[in-house]
């Protein structure tokens, strides 16, 4: 049987990793996007293609596209949403043309991910990535200063967040206000405070309802498309899998991402099984997922997150943190023996290792990396999770 599909993201020349670097890991593949492109418009053949040479070029295939983009039309259901709705299938249609049938892509209002911490420096003197709720309300409310935005917070909460901000210095607003709008993987610019002012302003007058008859929508037309051209859409749920700043999440729990695969059922509407962002709330039965909705994984995504009791969650090393990698693991294997015995599904599922810590030799242009995304700590969470599953699949072996 064949192990799973290792990959790694890779966002273009101007990233701080190269395809060189990629190679020598040992990777089967190149998880990547044509970030040139404004979203919303069609990736063009001309533009995939250049891309995939480039990858090709270094021994490598471009396995997985992460992501296609979600234009915010159709997300809050703007008049204007068919004709976004239009471009994306025709951007399937032009990677489908190259072979490249899996989509990863998310649902998520205002921005990609949310953290409070970049450098978060852990005791074995590694960097890792922090979100901290106090954090989060402390720039809401005087970073921010959105209107009403203490209706959203206990008055202990708010009490705490005014001490927090105002024992922070200049440089530290800075750092929390950059860390929160950096929000947008393949761009190393932060978003306007403006922008995301207006921007969740704008989002937080839709309610949960609407926002999933959006998605709804969106898959309902794309879904039929995907499944003529052979192309599995992954969806990546909510990162963290809870409501920010008052916005509702829509991809962020069991009943969530079963409402997603039963709107249109569909091998080719799908998920991408992330542990951090599922994993970063005790009450997700990340096994469970895994069980129920095992032949609509696409995609995986695996890193390690440590939970507070306060809600604060860093990302920890891959085999360590609250998260039970082992047992995820081997619940990932046995789903890969179905697919064998049964011959319905890609056995070699990709998997990249999601984000790393910055340590050793990174640490010395971790300024040309995206965050999360160093060398060094992603080649390791490769070599842990390969490791990992290498060792189950000869215990099973061994016990059959």
């Amino acid at each position: 049987m064949q192990h799973l599909k290792r990959t790694l993201r890779w966002f273009g020349p101007s990233f701080g990793v190269s395809l060189n670097d990629i190679r020598e890991l040992g990777v089967d593949g190149v998880v990547t996007a044509c970030h040139q492109v404004p979203i919303g418009e069609v990736w063009s053949t001309n533009v995939i293609r250049g891309v995939q040479k480039e990858i090709e070029s270094h021994g490598l295939e471009w396995s997985v596209v992460e992501s296609v983009n979600i234009h915010k039309a159709i997300k809050y259901g703007l008049p204007e949403r068919d004709i976004y709705i239009r471009n994306y299938i025709e951007t399937l249609r032009n990677l489908a043309e190259n072979n490249i049938k899996v989509v990863c892509y998310n649902f998520m209002q205002l921005i990609d991910w949310t953290r409070t911490h970049l450098n978060y420096v852990l005791p074995t003197g590694a960097i890792s990535l922090l979100y901290d709720p106090m954090a989060i309300a402390a720039f809401d409310l005087y970073i921010l200063k959105r209107d009403r935005a203490a209706e959203v917070y206990s008055e202990e909460m708010v009490n705490k967040a005014e001490k927090y901000y105002k024992a922070l210095d200049q440089q530290g607003r800075e750092l929390l206000k950059n860390a929160i709008l950096a929000g947008m993987p393949g761009s190393k610019e932060s978003i306007p405070l403006s922008y995301f002012r207006s921007t969740l302003e704008e989002v937080s007058k839709i309610e949960k309802s609407v926002l999933r008859e959006n998605l709804s929508y969106f898959l309902k037309a794309v879904i039929p498309e995907a499944e003529k051209l052979g192309v599995k859409m992954a969806l990546h749920p909510d990162d963290p899998p809870f409501p920010v700043f008052g916005i509702p999440r829509i991809a962020s729990t069991y009943e969530d991402l079963k409402y997603i695969l039963d709107c249109f059922p569909s091998t080719c509407n799908g998920l991408t099984f992330c542990s951090g962002s599922l994993g970063a709330v005790a009450s997700n039965d990340l096994l469970r997922i895994i069980r129920d909705f095992g032949p609509k994984i696409h995609f995986l995504h695996l890193r390690n997150v440590t939970r507070e009791e306060d809600g604060s969650f860093y990302e920890a090393a891959h085999l360590d943190g609250s998260i039970p990698m082992p047992k995820i693991m081997l619940q990932i294997v046995r789903e890969q023996q179905r697919r064998f015995e049964s011959g319905i599904g890609e056995v070699a599922i990709p998997i990249r290792p999601d984000h790393g810590h910055v340590l050793l030799d990174d640490k010395k242009r971790k300024d040309e990396f995206y965050s999360g995304y160093s060398l060094i700590g992603r080649g390791i969470g490769m070599a842990e999770l390969y490791g990992l599953e290498k060792g189950i699949r000869e215990m099973l072996i061994e016990a059959m």
